[in-house]
């Protein structure tokens, strides 16, 4: 038995900020974000927290899919902005939808959450531990930028996207084959330095702006190029998929340059290279099932459609999706 997607929705805030936003406050402007990012717009949620974008959007598929809230029997929650460092955010979200007798957890693999948690939904379906499990990522990362440094302000946005995974009704779509790792090396280069259990919240942390995320951005973009290109590359490899039959690339959309190295690496045109970071930014656990939810309202997947799903984040993380669409549910 394989596992797959039969439903997937999204919610953004409707507030949208464009680059010339930042002129009045940071030595930017938007010519200089665009070029170094592809980023002309992005969401900020102006109130409440992750949960409120992932409820709307769990409604959301569940409606499309035909189903009711009780027809769960797990929820994960991928995230680097949980509601609270605990209770789990899963527990909110479940309270929230009114769904009883259910279970679930939170995961965080910094922008691969969402990968990292797909594969860990598919496997739990296809071992029968679960029929339906809620697939959520999503991320408010306003919460946590520094508004005064462009460096990281400029690059993200808030978003969710929800996905429902079922048992395939054909053996040859939806799950195929995965690769995942970590390195913590990456661990200087990418974090938030104060507010767990290394370096407590003090008057000294909030002080030094600690509770921000802290990037070098120059050994992020190198890592991300080389870890994303070359385990995209190696997934299509090992399965024999060729730029001719690959129907999609859907990567983590942290840089347009980041993307289209990736897109080069795997020999690929931009045709087949789902990018929709020029109007959300990075939103971090949301970027792939936002990118998935349009392709699907686009009627651009159909039933045996190769896909390619790549990430890179924090950590290092690294993980890469070889993912056959099928068409069940509202997707026919």
């Amino acid at each position: 038995m394989t596992a797959t997607i039969t439903s997937i929705a999204r919610y953004v805030p409707p507030e949208v900020y464009d680059n010339k936003y930042f002129e009045s406050f940071l030595d930017t402007t938007d010519e200089w974000i665009t070029q170094r990012t592809g980023i002309h717009e992005r969401h900020f949620l102006k109130e409440g927290a992750t949960s409120d974008m992932i409820v709307p959007a769990a409604r959301l598929c569940l409606e499309k899919r035909g189903l009711s809230p009780k027809d769960v029997d797990a929820i994960i929650v991928a995230t680097v902005t949980p509601d609270h460092l605990f209770p789990i955010t899963a527990a909110i979200v479940q309270k929230q939808l009114g769904i009883e007798k259910v279970w679930g957890f939170d995961m965080n693999a910094a922008c691969s959450s969402f990968v990292f948690a797909l594969v860990t939904a598919c496997k739990l379906v296809e071992s029968g531990v679960a029929r339906r499990i809620l697939l959520c990522g999503g991320d408010k990362m306003s919460s946590i930028m520094d508004m005064q440094d462009r460096n990281q302000a400029v690059l993200f946005g808030d978003g969710a996207g929800v996905a429902l995974i079922e048992p395939s009704d054909d053996p040859e779509c939806g799950l195929r084959d995965f690769m995942l790792n970590i390195d913590g090396e990456g661990e200087k280069y990418l974090k938030m330095v104060a507010g767990g259990s290394k370096n407590p919240a003090s008057i000294e942390t909030v002080t030094r702006r600690e509770h921000f995320i802290h990037q070098e951005g120059q050994a992020v973009f190198k890592a991300a190029v080389k870890g994303m290109a070359d385990i995209s590359h190696e997934i299509m490899n090992r399965n024999g998929i060729t730029p001719e039959t690959l129907r999609w690339l859907v990567p983590h959309q942290a840089n347009l340059r980041i993307i289209n190295a990736t897109a080069e690496r795997m020999n690929i045109g931009p045709e087949k290279v789902k990018v929709n970071i020029e109007r959300y930014a990075n939103t971090t656990s949301a970027t792939i099932p936002i990118c998935l939810s349009e392709l699907v309202e686009e009627k651009q997947l159909k039933k045996g459609d190769n896909i390619i799903i790549s990430s890179f984040g924090a950590g290092f993380t690294c993980g890469s999706i070889y993912f056959k669409w099928n068409s069940n549910g509202y997707m026919e």
